[in-house]
């Protein structure tokens, strides 16, 4: 029997100019304000996705070097804040869940806490947490750098403390019963106190408690494929974003460690699913998906250094004035740089000693068939539902976050075709299930 899947769609620039650069940018929308994200928000709901994700960082850096690099092409700033565009979304659709982006360096628990209650009432259940342990804004909060580790230290702090407020509230502390006009049971609150390596602070919570108590309590979701990483989703995420290539050994052997990391920390191992990021590109026919990997297989100078370009950004470093033809030395990135980021780059390459940089970018501006090899992404939408379905019913697979602007025309693009297939085939959900997006992940 064909396996369901659950489908996400991930805002990889964030609340930020969507579009920009792109010939749809001419479609007038304006992405500083809400009715785009409204418009593409109903889209996903129509088409079954259980969630929306919202990237953030919320730093540009504070070099001019690095300002630049990060704002000259939009690639890593302006991003406004995502916690404020949620709402929009929720009042626009009635069961599409939103995962904003949430650093704990920058988000005090005890407003973290309140925030989020507020937005699962307002929402009914469908708000949920994307937590990072990006520390490359730490300068912004008066705060050094972490190591790795330290990160996701303070991560699982913040994460304590905000269930400790959530449930600050015992069971029977609301009462809210108008005859005996009795609000709520003091005496059935916790007077919360944490005094923890990072933050030290008394509750206990004054926001409602959350309808279904520890059910009810926001979806936590969280990156990061490194051992830390994959330990701290299987302690606390209910979806764990997972890069990796689609092939079904892979995801198999990807899924069993975020399953098996559950297991370890005492939980359920279905209680996590494990989502696959993935930016397809549909081609019409075979013929079309053919001639869109044969024009990426020999890229032009001004190809690579788009490729270079939009790499800068992540990496703090600029790497269009670089010789393509000379190998690049990574002594230019500074100690910060993300080590995961540096290797992403290298992408196939052991060292980057053993290509030219030329190689480097071609191996990121060229493209596969989807089917003719384990990263590729061209196809049909029948061929792209042949392995969505493959990695469902091989692999195990849980479901696949797709990646892009969060704009009609990109989202059309993807989804108009394949839609239709994947519901023919039973992998892509037709009905919501009441209760929110934890009922909605949990359903199958």
């Amino acid at each position: 029997m064909t396996k369901q899947q659950h489908f996400g769609w991930f805002l990889s620039r964030g609340f930020g100019p969507h579009g920009w650069a792109r010939p749809y940018y001419e479609w007038n929308w304006r992405w500083q304000e809400p009715d785009l994200y409204q418009h593409s928000a109903r889209e996903l709901e129509q088409a079954g996705f259980d969630f929306v994700l919202i990237e953030d960082a919320l730093s540009v850096g504070i070099s001019p070097e690095t300002l630049n690099l990060r704002v000259r092409k939009a690639y890593g700033g302006p991003k406004h804040d995502p916690w404020t565009l949620a709402p929009y979304l929720f009042a626009a659709t009635r069961h599409l869940g939103v995962i904003p982006t949430a650093n704990p360096a920058g988000w005090h628990p005890y407003t973290a806490a309140r925030q989020l209650a507020s937005l699962q009432h307002l929402s009914r259940g469908r708000v949920g947490i994307n937590v990072v342990t990006d520390v490359g804004s730490a300068h912004h909060f008066g705060q050094e750098r972490l190591p790795h580790d330290a990160a996701y230290d303070r991560a699982q702090e913040w994460l304590d403390a905000l269930r400790l407020l959530w449930r600050s509230w015992g069971d029977e502390a609301l009462i809210a019963d108008p005859a005996t006009q009795i609000y709520a049971d003091g005496t059935k609150i916790t007077a919360a106190r944490h005094r923890g390596q990072y933050w030290s602070f008394d509750g206990p919570l004054n926001a409602e408690p959350l309808p279904g108590g520890i059910d009810g309590e926001p979806v936590v979701a969280s990156p990061g494929g490194s051992p830390r990483g994959i330990g701290f989703a299987g302690a606390n995420s209910e979806i764990q974003l997972a890069l990796s290539n689609l092939d079904v050994d892979q995801i198999r052997a990807y899924r069993e460690r975020v399953r098996a990391a559950a297991e370890a920390e005492g939980r359920d191992a279905d209680a996590i699913k494990t989502m696959f990021v993935f930016k397809p590109i549909v081609a019409a026919d075979t013929d079309e998906a053919d001639r869109i990997v044969r024009a990426s297989a020999s890229p032009s100078d001004a190809d690579l250094l788009a490729v270079a370009e939009a790499w800068s950004s992540d990496l703090e470093t600029d790497l269009t004035v670089l010789d393509l033809d000379k190998p690049l030395d990574p002594a230019i990135f500074g100690e910060h740089v993300s080590q995961g980021t540096i290797k992403g780059l290298r992408g196939r390459f052991d060292s980057f000693a053993d290509a030219p940089f030329r190689d480097i970018l071609a191996g990121k501006a060229r493209l596969g068939r989807i089917g003719d090899g384990i990263s590729g992404t061209v196809g049909t939408a029948n061929e792209l539902a042949d392995l969505i379905e493959a990695l469902g019913d091989d692999a195990g697979n849980d479901g696949l976050i797709f990646s892009g602007d969060l704009h009609p025309v990109t989202l059309h693009r993807t989804l108009d075709e394949l839609v239709p297939i994947l519901r023919r085939r039973g992998i892509l959900r037709s009905d919501f299930t009441a209760g929110g997006l934890r009922a909605n992940l949990s359903s199958f």
